[in-house]
């Protein structure tokens, strides 16, 4: 099933005269971990402000072509409507935090749909359990560290059980260690609710070893969509100027030098088996 559909989109924003999308045509996938790859300016966020409804509804500009998600024209959905579909969470989600206390945050959307207050208490308490925030319902966002403010962020979109959960450079604040377990707590939640995760990120060394397909945008357009093992092996990636892993400049390397003749490995657990073979 396609959860969201790009058909011959493109958009400007008012003001510009460039467009920051052209001729998308993409499809995203039930139950899928998707890496969304360009570099600085190439429209990443532009893209996923499309899948939610935000462009064109609250970012005002010019548009051609239609986005659908589940079926429903983003244009024509109210972005309420949209948000129990697709879950976004931003770079700085201090600035999608608004309540007085964490358990009030992740109630927030609830209410808002007028889901009974029963309900409400359970799925609090199962989006609490899987993102392991139980300790800290009872403080204030801003009393948290980056780390458990993304927990928070979230945990508050898991509540509304969207389809498809998408993070725009959700490591960015973080150190090394609060960014490799953010990842490692999407992945489990990607197992437990079998739901589709798009994340735009540049700390490729984290999380290209749990990612199933790439999708590679330059200059506004989607050059590729395709699996991980494709898509690094080919021409479009190693042509971006992206913070690309040690471990595949090392194949890379080899393989330009005719010591390496398989797929690149995403990982040292990777590399590890393939030099066994």
């Amino acid at each position: 099933m396609d959860l969201v559909k790009f058909e011959s989109f493109y958009y400007r924003y008012k003001g510009n005269e460039e467009y920051a999308l052209k001729n998308i045509n993409l499809k995203i996938e039930d139950n899928k971990f998707i890496l969304l790859c360009g570099e600085t300016g190439s429209g990443k966020t532009s893209l996923i402000r499309c899948m939610n409804g935000l462009i064109p509804q609250f970012y005002s500009g010019f548009y051609k072509g239609k986005v659908e998600v589940c079926g429903k024209n983003t244009t024509e959905a109210p972005i309420a409507n949209l948000s129990t579909e697709v879950g976004i969470v931003f770079q700085n989600p201090e600035n999608q935090l608004i309540a007085m206390n964490v358990e009030h945050e992740i109630a927030f959307g609830l209410e808002n749909l007028g889901v009974p207050s029963k309900e409400i208490s359970k799925r609090i308490k199962e989006s609490a359990s899987l993102t392991e925030i139980e300790h800290i319902l009872d403080k204030a966002p801003f009393e948290l560290s980056g780390g458990e403010q993304q927990r928070v962020a979230i945990a508050s979109i898991l509540v509304l059980e969207p389809k498809i959960l998408i993070l725009d450079e959700p490591t960015a604040l973080l150190d090394p260690y609060m960014a490799k377990k953010i990842i490692n707590l999407l992945q489990e939640i990607r197992i437990e609710k079998k739901i589709t995760i798009l994340i735009s990120e540049h700390r490729l060394d984290l999380i290209l070893p749990f990612t199933e397909q790439l999708i590679l945008i330059k200059r506004g357009s989607i050059i590729e969509h395709g699996s991980r093992e494709r898509v690094i092996n080919g021409d479009n990636f190693q042509n971006l100027r992206l913070n690309i892993p040690v471990i595949y400049s090392i194949f890379n390397k080899l393989k330009k030098e005719n010591l390496y003749r398989k797929n690149i490995p995403s990982s040292i657990p990777e590399a590890i088996k393939s030099l066994k073979l």
